[in-house]
């Protein structure tokens, strides 16, 4: 091996492993601000530990779940607020795993940048402990790449991994019959989906991510990036209280296409859209981009996050049970004979 004062390094390539480095022993208070029963070790190593039975768990089946942000990253890398789309990240993947039935138990993250910037880098992170925290899941690990000539300067991505636990017998959707009350849970805003036509909206308005926002107080940009709620816990509660048969994460394909997805292919549902009140933000984007509907209620969650199909003798016990545990609980209506989404009332 031959040496020389002018030999190239990985810094010089663009990867700085020590900067890396740094970055682990920065979040490492995050992370351990996560810790839960069952963590057995957690950042550093090359895998990450959890014991099941010291969760408490006897005879657990195991669930995961990946996803992403999606082009909300990019509002967020144009304004640099990033501190909440690590919220969103964990809210994307435990909110799906407790409509299954399951408790989240872990996560662990992707980070990849062009050129990692320290404090940006370390926001994100602790935007993702603080999500798991509110969800009572631990950060045990994760990854950071830098990846020069992949990403442009200040762009970076995000992908997230959530594994969740249920004793067996316990799994959701089940037991979902004609009569059962839909009851919803109030968004806090578009949450992490539809944003590419979320922008477009806005080239559309001819606004820009620093005007004042024209429907909420605040900048544009900074009320578009409010992290996706997490329900995680009122969810368990309501499941561990009984007369849960269902939850519907509302995403990607809004109430039309993610409500089925939990009910029996003999079964469907009739919805009240005047049982709740379309929040601003999407009164403003039906308004500036001219969108009907139906279009509404299959892109945007249309300020409803989780639906919940319920015992119809249990919904109002369980409706004061979700409103003590913080959420907004609108009755949207029943699950009825016969597939298919039906709407009564007016939307927009």
């Amino acid at each position: 091996m031959t040496t020389g004062k002018n030999g190239l390094t990985y810094a010089d390539a663009g990867v700085d492993i020590d900067a890396g480095n740094a970055l682990v022993d920065r979040i490492k208070p995050a992370a351990k601000r996560t810790n839960r029963s069952g963590v057995m070790s957690g950042l550093g190593g090359f895998g990450a530990l959890f014991d099941l039975r010291d969760a408490g768990y006897s005879d657990p089946i195991l669930v995961g779940a990946t996803d992403g942000v999606g082009t909300k990253l990019r509002i967020a890398i144009d304004t640099g607020v990033v501190d909440g789309v690590g919220i969103d990240l964990v809210a994307m993947c435990v909110n799906d795993l407790v409509c299954q039935g399951a408790e989240p138990l872990f996560f662990l993250d992707y980070f990849a940048t062009g050129k990692l910037e320290m404090e940006t880098a370390a926001r994100i992170i602790e935007g993702i402990a603080e999500g798991c925290v509110r969800s009572g899941c631990a950060l045990i690990g994760g990854e950071t790449a830098e990846m020069p000539g992949m990403y442009p300067k200040g762009d970076f991505d995000l992908a997230g991994f959530s594994v969740g636990a249920m004793e067996r017998g316990s799994a959701l959707p089940a037991d979902v019959a004609e009569g059962d009350v839909l009851l919803g849970l109030a968004s806090d805003g578009v949450h992490s989906n539809g944003y590419s036509l979320v922008r477009r909206l806005v080239e559309i308005s001819g606004l820009g991510w620093d005007d004042d926002c024209p429907f909420a107080d605040g900048k544009l940009g900074e009320v578009l990036l409010t992290p996706t709620r997490l329900y995680v816990k009122s969810c368990l509660a309501a499941v561990r209280a009984g007369g849960v048969h269902a939850l519907a994460h509302i995403t990607g394909g809004g109430l039309t296409e993610n409500l089925p997805r939990v009910l029996p292919e003999s079964l469907g549902a009739d919805i009240d859209l005047d049982a709740w009140e379309l929040p601003g933000v999407f009164q403003w984007m039906a308004q500036t981009g001219n969108i009907v509907e139906a279009e509404m209620l299959k892109t945007f969650n249309c300020g409803i996050g989780m639906i919940l199909s319920v015992s119809a003798d249990q919904a109002d016990s369980l409706t004061e049970l979700l409103t003590a545990e913080g959420e907004i609980v609108s009755r949207l209506g029943t699950v009825t004979a016969g597939e298919g989404m039906r709407y009564s009332g007016k939307l927009l």
